[in-house]
């Protein structure tokens, strides 16, 4: 079997286009199979950016064997010259066209993707309600008032879900976005007691008999980061995400020294080697890679599998189209270190949903893995017809 030709879209999400522009690669091949992956730069900027690196990357496949996805993952890395190099535009076009060749080989042999990482370690996973800053399902916001945020939690809660994520620091009393400056060094009093009273209210209405998980998104710092991470402590919460920058692990290590809520971060971390930094401190104990931008399902189970060394689980980042979705299932069903699944706000929305062929959702707070051959989920025509932007790469180029 050989790759033929890769069609790279820019798809329209429609009422959610501003923030989101999911990239999608679809690997065609001389034995009428394809396969489709997803470069994780769909939320805020850079869509352009990654849609132009799947075109270049493209061409370092065409005419090999969509079969030897290690040799081709290896050959992306080291012939693109950028690759060696990390950083996530790079890192998601690698991405795109791994998950879409593991998708190939799946169809090829007749298998779902996760029996080719070793088979399932369980027939369904546990999913928290994320970013419900946002809203969920029905219910939108963004949410300013302390009572809104108790509301929306026991929207969630009532739908089966025992597990909740929010941001308690994107929105002001009055539902308006906040400065990044304002999370950042010594907070002031009324912004500690904001996030204290939202924390709080949940705790008192909704009980203690289900997990937070509180995402700072990098807007704090090793100060401020640490003065909410107290708070965690306080309301006893499952796990502190991105709590600081994370180019620096140092300054996880501080804030984890200092707190007893386990931390989480990845989505900005891209392969192996960017995971390692973190491992080899202890500065992280839930880890989140995005597998459509931290080097596909290749790079994606080996960092799974270095985390169980240093004791880490694992929640996949999934922010993206249902394409992302079936990625991280796939990946999570495989590993013994597996946590907890993100099932984000946006992922509840039709403008998402309808740019895939099957909408999978959780029941109850769970998640099934796919079953059909390969991810078990593509493209749908309409996102195809309606996509912003299109390309075709069919010639071959060697690289560096």
């Amino acid at each position: 079997m050989k790759i033929t030709k890769v069609d790279v879209y820019m798809l329209d999400a429609g009422v959610q286009r501003a923030s989101r522009r999911p990239i999608i690669a679809r690997i065609h091949t001389d034995e009428g199979i394809y396969g489709d992956g997803e470069a994780g730069i769909a939320l805020g900027t850079g869509a352009p950016a990654a849609f132009g690196m799947v075109e270049d990357l493209a061409r370092l496949i065409i005419g090999l064997d969509p079969m030897n996805t290690e040799f081709i993952f290896h050959r992306l890395l080291k012939s693109s010259f950028w690759g060696m190099g990390g950083g996530p535009i790079v890192f998601a076009g690698i991405s795109a066209l791994d998950i879409a060749l593991m998708d190939i080989k799946g169809k090829a042999l007749g298998v779902p993707v996760y029996q080719l990482l070793g088979g399932k370690c369980r027939d369904e996973m546990r999913c928290y309600a994320s970013q419900l800053q946002f809203g969920w399902v029905d219910k939108l916001g963004p949410y300013g008032k302390t009572e809104d945020y108790v509301s929306i939690v026991e929207y969630a809660l009532s739908q089966g879900y025992d597990c909740v994520k929010i941001d308690f620091t994107q929105f002001d009393r009055e539902g308006k976005r906040m400065s990044t400056t304002a999370a950042e060094g010594i907070l002031s009093r009324p912004f500690i007691d904001m996030v204290d009273e939202r924390m709080g209210a949940i705790r008192d209405n909704c009980g203690w008999d289900f997990d937070i998980i509180v995402e700072n998104h990098c807007r704090t710092d090793a100060i401020s980061g640490t003065m909410i991470g107290e708070l965690c402590d306080k309301y006893k919460v499952m796990a502190y995400e991105e709590p600081a920058m994370p180019l620096n692990p140092d300054m996880h290590k501080v804030i984890r020294e200092k707190i007893k809520t386990p931390i989480a971060t990845g989505e900005r971390v891209f392969g192996t080697w960017g995971f390692y930094n973190f491992f080899k401190q202890d500065a992280v104990q839930l880890i989140q890679p995005d597998i459509c931008n931290c080097g596909g399902l290749t790079e994606g189970k080996k960092i799974c599998d270095m985390a169980a060394v240093f004791d880490a689980t694992v929640q996949a980042h999934c922010a993206g189209s249902p394409i992302s979705t079936a990625a991280a299932l796939h990946l999570e069903a495989a590993i013994p270190n597996f946590c907890i699944h993100e099932h984000h706000y946006r992922s509840t929305q039709p403008a998402l949903t309808v740019l895939c062929k099957y909408d999978y959702q959780p029941k109850n707070g769970k998640y099934t893995v796919p079953e059909l051959p390969g991810l078990g989920q593509e493209m749908s025509q309409y996102a195809m017809d309606t996509a912003l932007r299109h390309v075709c790469v069919d010639e071959f180029w060697r690289g560096l």
